[in-house]
């Protein structure tokens, strides 16, 4: 994470250099990312034949075999620093918990997650995955991951799946066993259990540590709790109702 920091001061500072000779059109520059590209352009504009070049970098390959999540770190970076490779064993790499969850509660699922908070050779690979258990006629609420997108593939029974667009078009598909769903990075998606018997899928997401924000949960069981008149202007409706929400999120 580190060496992402200077790569990117490195980057801004060849863009800054390129800028000042006024021979550059920056079109993007990502540095968080370590991503940038520009256009150089020939700075005798008029000339016949003007010179065009398309220069764009990002990530190199690794440098090193892995990086094992140190969690008793003190240095503070994007994700975690490198464990000592001569401290690294076989089980860094292992996560043997991926069993069959309890759905006995308010949404009848239950997610097991195997990411670098388990399995620290995670860390700097940029995936992780779940396994979810659904009772019958049990969902994952609505829900987004704002670091990955995610590939469900359906092991067991017969799932609902859906996910909305920034333009509020709703995808949606009945799976059976063995089908594959793809929910794009960021976006609001959830799935229902409406076959007859119990469910299970495994998903991947294509980050260490992907994050979930509950679309509910945020809104009704936020701590401190939302204002009142910001929910009752979203949802149109007044503070009664806020609050007999709110009260199902409490109990």
């Amino acid at each position: 994470m580190v060496a992402a920091l200077f790569r990117c001061m490195r980057i801004k500072t060849e863009v800054d250099r390129r800028l000042k000779i006024k021979r550059l059109r920056v079109s993007t520059v990502l540095c968080a990312g370590g991503q940038f590209e520009f256009e150089q352009v020939n700075s005798a504009s008029s000339l016949k034949g003007n010179r065009h070049e398309v220069v764009m970098g990002g990530d190199p390959d690794s440098l090193q075999d892995f990086c094992v999540a140190d969690r008793q770190g003190q240095v503070s970076v994007n994700g975690f620093s490198c464990k000592d490779p001569k401290m690294v064993s076989a089980e860094d790499f292992f996560f043997g918990g991926l069993r069959r969850g309890d759905t006995n509660n308010a949404v009848g699922s239950n997610v097991t997650a195997a990411n670098v908070n388990q399995i620290p050779g995670l860390n700097t690979l940029g995936i992780s995955l779940v396994r979810i258990d659904y009772a019958v006629d049990g969902i994952i609420p609505p829900h987004t991951h704002p670091r990955a997108s995610e590939i469900l593939v359906l092991l067991k029974g017969q799932l609902l799946v859906g996910f909305i667009d920034t333009t509020n078009k709703f995808y949606s598909k009945v799976l059976k066993k063995g089908d594959v769903f793809v929910f794009p990075k960021g976006l609001l998606h959830f799935q229902q259990n409406v076959g007859e018997r119990n469910a299970v899928a495994i998903a991947a997401l294509s980050s260490q540590n992907p994050g979930i924000q509950v679309t509910a949960n945020s809104l009704f069981a936020a701590n401190p709790p939302m204002p009142d008149g910001v929910l009752t202007k979203a949802f149109r409706s007044d503070k009664t109702v806020v609050d007999f929400i709110q009260g199902k999120f409490m109990q």
